[in-house]
């Protein structure tokens, strides 16, 4: 395993993290499991582990939870803020209000008296980055939180987020969370280039693309991956975009095979090899996925490989431009961008 300095912070984290999203309801991962594939990653060397309070409504942070105990010395264990947790108006959000009540919630869930960085999920609209900023920095002064970042901001909300830290005299964002992987580069025009101007580390979801850089589509076969199931809309061959990541895959398929790696290998190479990118998570739902991904851990792609993929996918290019997560609200909401 590699290790990596997380941003300034002078923290040494994993190349690979353990991403806890389908840890609970929403990748049908129970507790026993849950728990092989935290000890799984900590005897690989990952000592990253990251989750939020939206994830399966608690049920995630819970299960973490219980997976670490007596493990909690030598992880460096993130959750996030902001998404919905109930139909309240208030339960949501980056408002002081909420971030100190929630992050209370977590820390019961969790089992801690801390975590070692908190993440705002998404940008807020409706909060002041003086608010937010604010209420993290007073967190992290009381002890319940070591650092703070952001998830899925797009650029110009991080680069305001810093300008206002520093104006108001308030700690910074040391971190963001993108998604990020060969078939989604769109980061590397605005985000990517703006963390490293402010020296954020960057942990990067979404590697493997949904499932689509697992090596387990491929044209002509059946996808029975479980985002298909969850989401069939992302694998449709009928809609134009999956028909351009099918096409990629195929290709990218190629270069793999020609460099000896699998998909996978190819998939997460390429993304910790971005001299932005601290590490990239990986969210498995088994034991047997993980390990899958662990064999990734000590890959490094050569440049004849990188430029390979860059002649497939350009660099800076989504190809489900519609499945960013960053668009600026006004791009996605009508009444947003009318008088």
């Amino acid at each position: 395993m590699q290790y990596r300095t997380l941003g300034r912070t002078g923290v040494r984290v994993s190349s690979l993290a353990l991403g806890a999203m389908n840890f609970g309801q929403i990748g049908r991962t129970d507790q026993d499991e849950a728990t092989a594939i935290v000890d799984a990653a900590l005897d690989a060397g990952i000592n990253v582990i990251d989750t939020a309070d939206w994830y399966s409504h608690g049920e995630s942070e819970r299960m973490v939870g219980r997976a670490i105990a007596g493990h909690r010395d030598d992880i460096v264990l993130a959750t996030k803020a902001n998404m919905p947790m109930s139909d309240e108006p208030n339960h949501q959000g980056s408002s002081r209000r909420w971030l100190h009540r929630e992050l209370d919630a977590s820390l019961r869930r969790l089992g801690v008296d801390h975590v070692d960085l908190y993440q705002i999920h998404r940008w807020d609209p409706l909060t002041s980055d003086e608010e937010t900023l604010s209420a993290l920095t007073d967190l992290r002064r009381a002890g319940k939180i070591r650092y703070f970042g952001s998830s899925t901001f797009p650029a110009y909300r991080i680069v305001q987020a810093q300008w206002t830290a520093r104006e108001h005299h308030l700690g910074r964002y040391v971190t963001e969370q993108p998604s990020y992987s060969i078939l989604q580069r769109g980061i590397e025009t605005h985000v990517l280039p703006v963390t490293q101007e402010y020296g954020l580390g960057v942990l990067a979801w979404s590697p493997l693309a949904s499932g689509w850089l697992t090596g387990a589509v491929r044209a002509g076969r059946e996808i029975t991956t479980h985002r298909s199931t969850t989401l069939p809309e992302r694998f449709d061959p009928a809609v134009p975009a999956n028909r351009a990541r099918l096409d990629a895959v195929e290709q990218l398929a190629k270069v793999a095979d020609d460099a000896g790696l699998t998909m996978i290998q190819l998939a997460l190479g390429f993304v910790t090899a971005h001299p932005a990118v601290t590490s990239a998570l990986v969210g498995p739902r088994t034991v047997n996925h993980l390990h899958a991904q662990l064999a990734a851990a000590d890959t490094v792609l050569p440049a004849d490989v990188l430029d390979a993929i860059d002649s497939i996918v350009a660099p800076g290019t989504d190809l489900a431009p519609d499945e960013k997560h960053d668009t600026p609200p006004a791009l996605l909401d009508p009444t947003l961008r009318r008088r």
